[in-house]
């Protein structure tokens, strides 16, 4: 194996995997070290099984609500098993994209083991022995490096409550070990992981008590949006608790059941808790310090515009960086800090960065939010009983929200429905490019789509610009022609 490397890729996750195979398409020379297995969250514990099980879970609400169009089902049986080998199929048929025969057919060597920077230009990876009868059970590769793009994801966080280490606690990297549906399942964390999963068991048809401190759920979206889950939540049979935080767990560690109490003094019981209150970067113990890169009091690598370190070999992309936690960011961070580091350019993190929580229906954002519209902005809401395909469907629970600024440029947007991350693509697009609402009420979109709510959006401010136009217009032809009467007299005058 080289010992020197153009660049050196710690972590095969999303970032990692997508930056080592740009650079090798540059002609660099990439060494991927990947500590377990390559592909990351993304793919074993957290896109790929959560909407598989989720498909699951959605067949089964669809099963249940046939009958408003005249079609009667049996009551569906969920055979979790099944479930369970569904997800784990999912999970084998998009492997191969993220393995190591993938990378190395992109040009990229994979060396598995843990690495440690040891300077600002080395590493050091302790691997297995190669071979199972070695004398020796680990072997030390010490690689030097030109440059080094850190992609080292991050891990399920777990607070600080009394008596959670004796809970036995499921998070999102254990739950899809389990064999058997929990008969009550209590979800501590109301973002979105809690609110995904806590909607697919109860579906699934486990009894859910989803659990957030916050007043609301999904505190980062907007308050409508939140409220409108929350309806969806209860009516699949969770029990949604908000404004008290859990202040200790009591559990019994043989089978892991027990209670949650809560600060109002209410206990949530449960035979399986699942904790879903965020993640953790991994930045601990991989020798930051050593290699002169500096980390914040939240564990988050600091970076600047272009995904650099405070070492200037070394990059970091995907969770660590402190940017949103999204597997599609981390694609996109994992090219530009690749690209910056091997051809030396000066490409810009992309900052415009769509969220969807894939509950039913969808919540899917980008950019400004209805609640953070504030001087200078505007907004506009269409109801989905507006939307005619919505109608069709019977739902019409959600809405669409378009925010611009006091010109008509899209400066963010809001799609609470079924397939509300489809129809967000377009706002992306649109707030990434500084469109304006004219823009996409000038475009020609099919009918009937879910994609007519934002359409309807910008149409609603297109007309209440051209609303304002006409008396401005009437106002100034009036003001010109009081001007001149004033001149004419004022001639007369003199």
């Amino acid at each position: 194996m080289n010992r020197r490397w153009d660049l050196v890729v710690l972590g095969g996750g999303t970032a990692g995997i997508v930056g080592a195979k740009v650079a090798a398409g540059f002609g660099a020379r990439v060494l991927l070290v990947e500590a377990d297995r390559t592909g990351g969250d993304c793919l074993w514990t957290g896109c790929v099984p959560s909407k598989s099980l989720l498909a699951a879970a959605h067949a089964v609400a669809a099963a249940g609500r046939s009958d408003r169009f005249g079609v009667v089902a049996d009551t569906p049986k969920v055979d979790f098993p099944a479930v369970m080998r569904h997800v784990r199929s999912a999970i084998a048929t998009i492997e191969p994209a993220d393995s190591p025969e993938s990378l190395r057919s992109a040009g990229a060597e994979v060396l598995f083991g843990h690495g440690v920077l040891t300077g600002p230009t080395t590493l050091r990876v302790t691997s297995d022995a190669a071979e199972p009868d070695s004398p020796v059970s680990t072997v030390t590769h010490d690689i030097e490096f030109e440059q080094l793009l850190l992609a080292t994801g991050a891990a399920p966080a777990l607070p600080d409550l009394p008596g959670l280490s004796q809970s036995r606690a499921l998070t999102s990297d254990t739950v899809w070990d389990l064999a058997e549906l929990p008969q009550r399942l209590a979800v501590l964390g109301g973002g979105n992981i809690g609110v995904e999963l806590a909607q697919a068991f109860a579906r699934l048809g486990a009894s859910v008590s989803l659990v957030e401190g916050a007043q609301r759920l999904l505190p980062r979206e907007e308050t409508k949006a939140a409220l409108v889950l929350t309806e969806a939540l209860r009516a699949d049979g969770v029990a949604v608790h908000t404004g008290a935080p859990v202040t200790a767990v009591r559990a019994t560690e043989d089978t892991g059941a027990g209670s949650l109490r809560l600060d109002d003094a209410s206990t949530v019981s449960y035979d399986r808790l699942l904790v879903a209150v965020g993640r953790s970067p991994r930045t601990i113990g991989i020798g930051l310090a050593e290699a002169g890169v500096e980390v914040g009091a939240d564990g988050m690598v600091v970076v600047d515009e272009l995904l650099r370190t405070t070492n200037p070999r070394i990059w970091v992309a995907g969770d660590p960086s402190g940017h949103p936690q999204f597997t599609h960011l981390a694609g996109s961070h994992g090219s530009t800090a690749a690209t910056n580091a091997v051809l030396g350019t000066r490409r810009k993190a992309a900052t415009v960065v769509p969220r969807v929580t894939y509950t039913d229906p969808e919540i899917a954002g980008v950019g400004l939010t209805c609640d953070q519209a504030g001087h200078g902005h505007r907004s506009h809401v269409v109801e989905h009983t507006e939307v005619d395909r919505a109608v069709a469907e019977q739902r019409t629970e959600g809405y669409s929200a378009i925010v611009c600024d006091k010109r008509g440029t899209v400066t963010g947007g809001t799609v609470v429905g079924p397939r509300a991350g489809e129809s967000l693509g377009e706002l992306t697009l649109a707030v990434s490019l500084g469109l304006k609402t004219r823009d996409l009420a000038g475009a020609v979109h099919p009918y009937p789509t879910w994609n007519d709510g934002p359409w309807k959006a910008s149409l609603a401010d297109v007309s209440e610009q051209l609303d304002a136009a006409l008396p401005s217009r009437a106002i100034g032809v009036l003001s010109a022609a009081r001007a001149a009467w004033l001149r004419a007299r004022r001639s007369k005058q003199t």
